[in-house]
């Protein structure tokens, strides 16, 4: 069995490092704490926030895909005016993403969690209108960070853009459920609203460090 060519380990990488974004974009407060509040207004079982999340997940990522096709078609016509522009295009976009969630994260002071706990008030709109507000407002949001992944393989085809989309949704899912879930549990001992200063500097160095592997990689 023939070890994997240059090529194949730079795409793996990729992956790997896609997985990773989407899920630590995933676990921004914007991602699963809205879930957490309205299944808590509306007395909403586990299983109907799951899937809640899942379905806001998966419109977030399609949503993402398509404006990722689009920025893929630019990109190929921009790089056959400017060959191999595309990979230091994807870096720049990465490094200005980074830049902004670590800038962000250290100008930003959030709110810490405190005080008693929240009473949990009578559901003041249907279970299908606080559903779709749920999906509705993660499908008009691309994740914007994710999308300098897709100008990166726009030379790799459908197969690899394809690829990239099912490890986006795996992340952002996976991310998305498993905070919603921890916040469920533990709304008054974890408060995890107090994370939300760490998280965007995690991400945002997480996606200088994909962004220097790109640069790197292609010298």
């Amino acid at each position: 069995m023939t070890p994997p060519g240059p090529d194949q380990t730079l795409l793996l990488s990729l992956l790997g490092a896609g997985f990773a974004t989407a899920f630590l974009h995933a676990a921004l407060p914007t991602h699963w704490l809205p879930f957490a509040l309205v299944g808590r207004a509306q007395r909403w079982t586990v299983d109907r926030v799951l899937a809640a999340v899942v379905v806001a997940g998966l419109a977030h990522v399609a949503v993402t895909a398509v404006v990722g096709s689009l920025i893929v078609v630019a990109g190929l016509a921009l790089d056959q005016w400017i060959a191999g522009l595309l990979p230091y295009l994807s870096a720049v976009l990465l490094f200005a993403f980074g830049g902004f969630y670590l800038i962000r994260s250290v100008v930003r002071r959030p709110q810490l969690a405190g005080g008693a706990p929240l009473e949990t008030p009578a559901p003041a709109v249907s279970n299908a209108a606080a559903f779709g507000a749920l999906v509705a407002t993660m499908a008009i949001s691309p994740g914007e960070v994710l999308l300098p992944f897709y100008l990166n393989q726009a030379q790799g085809g459908v197969a690899v853009l394809a690829a990239l989309t099912v490890v986006f949704a795996l992340g952002t899912v996976l991310g998305m459920t498993l905070f919603t879930l921890l916040a469920r549990a533990g709304w008054s001992v974890l408060r995890l609203e107090r994370w939300a200063r760490y998280e965007g500097a995690v991400l945002g160095l997480a996606l200088i460090a994909v962004g220097l592997f790109v640069v790197l990689y292609r010298h």
